[in-house]
Formats: structure tokens, C-alpha cells, sequence
């Protein structure tokens, strides 16, 4: 399953202040030859976007068409997997992302994924230890590259499809010359098929054949000085700093009423609203119940959720079940900050999965942009940046896709210079906006 090579989400410092060259890496990819890719069964460049008829590009392989050894590799190297249970291993997973992930163009700013942030991302219910894919030195055994895929299930314009999400893909800085990246592609796509699984989605913060949606990076500054001590973003021409920092303050209290941490009694009533709000985007996850348990219950220091609990208000009648109107969620992805003499990180939070209750009335005026609906995402999306700031964060970021356009303007965010191409393979589902994009990826 084609893994997204560079698997960039590229939401640091230098993307907080828009460039003025925003389609220039899309027209030069689509000039140029990609001998990997154009052998992979993903729509090409040269297609229409909306050509061919939607669903899998490629028939599904029998058993007996199916690769049964894996691919070869470079004299050195050996295959491995890393189990994220074990310790030691999802410690060594931790020092490869650590030393050779995503860092922006300058080399300031590194990912940080923390032990406990990987072991959430990579173990979700039905996880195969398979699919995550290692490379390792023969001699030393050590770690050098890494590739992960995991299941799930996507609502593509209203058809149910089972598919891998793959993520992670990241080689030993020293071995990027050995074409290593599309062998672990090729074999992690090998895996998978054993298991019977012929589809994928994936990101990256490159342009490759060929996107279905493109998505934007925004960012809300939460502590502005540290943010411009460090680079992360500059002091606006002619602003003091006192100046700048007023204007992003944020009140010291929530006001939607009955907002609380999220429990696990709440799993239900998440998963009927998460689902209903989501059946509106095109592309959008489908979640069971178990699947919100482990991907949307808090995680210290990892992940954060919220609902609006109409029980919780002092005028609420008393109910079997929480009622439920709104949920909201962001995770943890620090980024250490590289030679800086005060500062060793910027604590970023990233947006997650929020649903708010909508009856058909009510989707209707969200997308026709009507002023209750829209007022009320604005006004939990800003208690949302309240308890982000009060957990100790820097800077707030999410991607223009689904509402999310609703707010970002009217609550300060900033548009960035990094964008998230979304790809399908093995799957046609034509060219989307963000506006119609549901899914998040981590």
C-alpha cells in the first residue's frame, strides 16, 4: 500500500506567515517523471481529476497472485517490524523519528512524537504487528527505517470502504540514497495484501500523483512571545511586543455551558454524533464504538477531549444517558526546537475530531454559513484554544478541511505556508475540497 513518501505534516514556524508561491511545487511535479509512482495504481497527473469511474482502480489479488517473499534489500540490511508494546522497541522507534522526521526547510523545528503518543497511533483496535514495517542493520541491528500501516474503515461519497492508513515513513538520514523509501512502500503493500487488504490512504506534504484534496495549515498563536523568541513567527511590522501579545489573549473562562473532559460513559453518545456530523464530508472516517474508546477517550499528555453535557447545565432535567451536543478533541505533537539557547520545544497542539448535534436544518445553515450554527463551532473552538492555553501549549494549528473555515479567520488564526495533499491508492474518488474532507490524520 503506497505509503506517503515524506509523510510531512508541514505545520512549523516559517508556515505561519503565508509565501507568495503557492502552486509553484504543483506545477513543477506535474512536468516531471516519478518512476516509482507511475508504476502504482493511483491516479496519474496527466488524468482529469474527476476521470474514470469511482472505486478501486486495480481487481483485488487472489492468495496465489500475492508476493510471498518479501522484497529484497541493499547487502546490510535486514527486515524486522517493531511491536509498539514493547518498551524498547517503541524506544527505538522514538529515537529514529526523533533524529530523522519531518523538520522544516531551515532545520529549526523537529516532530517530536512521544513513546505514548506512538503506542496510540499505531496500536488502534485490529492493529497487524505486520504492518509495521522496519529496516534494520544486519551486523548492529540497529533501526534505520520505518514504515506503519493500520486499519480502518472510510465513508467515500457514501460507500463504506475498509482500507490501511499508512503513516510514519521515515529513513535513516545517512541511508536516503539508497532509494530506500519505495522498498518499504512496496513491502508494507505486501503485507498488507497477505491480509487481504488492497486499498489506502495516506499524506504528505508533497506533491505526488495525484492528490485528491489539498489542505492548508492554520495556526493561533497561544504564548506569541515564545513564539518569537524562537522563530516560530515574527512580530508584525510596526507592533510592539506588548502590542502583540494583547491581541491574541484569551479570556481566563470557558462559556459554553456544560463543557467537561470527556468520560468513558460518554463513548455512545460520541460515536452517534461523531458519525452523524460526519456522513456530511465525502471523505470522513467510520468509527465503532471501540474505535472511539481508543482513538478520541483522553490520553495524558497525548490526547484531550471534551463534550457539551446538557446534564451539566443547573437547569438540566435528570437524564438516563449523557446528553451529549457537542465534542471536541485536540493531541499533543511538541516540536523540539534545535540550537536555541532558552527554549528546547514548542508545545503544539493539534485539532482533532469535534462534532456538534445538527439536524438536516441545521447542516443546511452551517453550510450556507448561518450566523447561530456557525457562532455557536466558533464559540467552542475558542473555549477550546482557553483550556489549550491553560494546559501549557504555545501555538494551536488545524488544517482548513470540513468547518473548520468557519473560524479560523474570526478567532485569529493565521494561514499558512504549509499544505497536506491527501492521496487514495488503489482507489478513484475524484478531486475534493477541503471543505469536504473529514478525515484528520495524525
Amino acid at each position: 500500500m503506497a505509503g506517503g513518501a515524506a509523510t510531512a505534516r508541514d505545520a512549523h514556524a516559517h508556515a505561519l506567515e503565508p509565501k507568495q508561491q503557492p502552486h509553484a511545487q504543483e506545477v513543477a511535479t506535474t512536468t516531471r517523471k516519478h518512476p516509482f509512482w507511475d508504476t502504482q495504481p493511483v491516479p496519474k497527473l496527466d488524468e482529469a481529476p474527476d476521470s474514470g469511474e469511482q472505486g478501486p482502480i486495480e481487481l483485488d489479488q487472489s492468495p496465489d497472485q500475492i508476493r510471498q517473499t518479501p522484497y529484497p534489500l541493499p547487502a546490510g540490511f535486514m527486515w524486522s517490524t517493531i511491536d509498539p508494546t514493547n518498551e524498547t522497541e517503541i524506544g527505538e522507534l522514538y529515537a529514529l523519528l526523533e533524529q530523522n522526521y519531518v523538520e522544516d526547510d531551515d532545520a529549526d523545528f523537529r516532530f517530536r512524537y512521544a513513546p505514548e503518543f506512538l503506542r496510540w497511533a499505531l496500536c488502534p483496535p485490529g492493529w497487524h504487528p505486520s504492518w509495521h514495517v522496519a529496516v534494520r542493520a544486519s551486523k548492529s541491528g540497529k533501526l534505520l527505517a520505518f514504515i506503519s500501516g493500520i486499519p480502518s474503515v472510510l465513508g467515500l461519497r457514501g460507500r463504506h470502504q475498509p482500507l490501511v492508513d499508512i503513516n510514519f515513513l521515515c529513513v535513516h538520514k545517512q541511508l536516503r540514497s539508497k532509494r530506500m523509501a519505495p522498498v518499504l512502500i512496496r513491502e508494507v503493500t505486501r503485507q498488507c495484501h497477505l491480509l487481504g487488504t488492497f486499498q489506502a490512504v495516506y499524506t504528505a506534504g508533497v506533491y505526488l500523483p495525484t492528490p485528491v484534496a489539498v489542505c492548508r495549515y492554520w495556526h493561533r498563536s497561544l504564548v506569541p512571545r515564545k513564539l518569537v523568541d524562537v522563530g516560530f513567527s515574527a512580530l508584525p511590522r510596526g507592533a510592539s511586543m506588548a502590542q502583540h501579545i494583547n491581541r491574541y489573549r484569551l479570556p481566563q473562562q470557558t462559556a459554553t455551558p456544560g463543557l467537561r473532559p470527556m468520560r468513558e460513559a460518554d463513548v455512545p453518545a460520541v460515536t452517534q454524533l461523531l458519525a452523524a456530523y460526519l456522513t456530511r464530508f465525502p471523505l470522513a472516517p467510520i468509527l465503532t464504538e471501540e474505535e472511539v474508546r481508543h482513538w478520541l477517550l483522553p490520553r495524558k499528555n497525548v490526547l484531550y477531549s471534551y463534550v457539551v453535557d446538557a446534564d451539566s447545565t443547573p437547569d438540566a432535567a435528570p437524564r438516563d444517558a449523557p446528553a451529549i451536543t457537542q465534542f471536541v478533541s485536540f493531541y499533543s505533537l511538541p516540536s523540539t526546537v534545535i540550537g536555541h539557547p532558552k527554549h528546547d520545544q514548542v508545545r503544539a497542539a493539534y485539532l482533532y475530531y469535534y462534532a456538534t448535534a445538527m439536524d438536516a436544518t441545521a447542516a443546511a445553515q452551517a453550510a450556507a454559513g448561518a450566523a447561530g450554527t456557525i457562532n455557536a463551532l466558533r464559540r467552542l473552538i475558542n473555549d477550546t484554544l482557553i483550556l489549550a492555553h491553560r494546559a501549557g501549549f504555545d501555538v494551536f494549528n488545524c488544517l482548513d478541511l470540513g468547518d473548520n473555515h468557519h473560524f479560523t479567520e474570526p478567532l485569529l488564526f493565521a494561514r499558512g505556508s504549509g499544505e497536506l495533499h491527501y492521496y487514495t491508492y488503489n482507489y478513484r474518488v475524484g478531486s475534493l475540497t477541503p471543505q469536504e474532507v473529514g478525515l484528520v490524520m495524525i
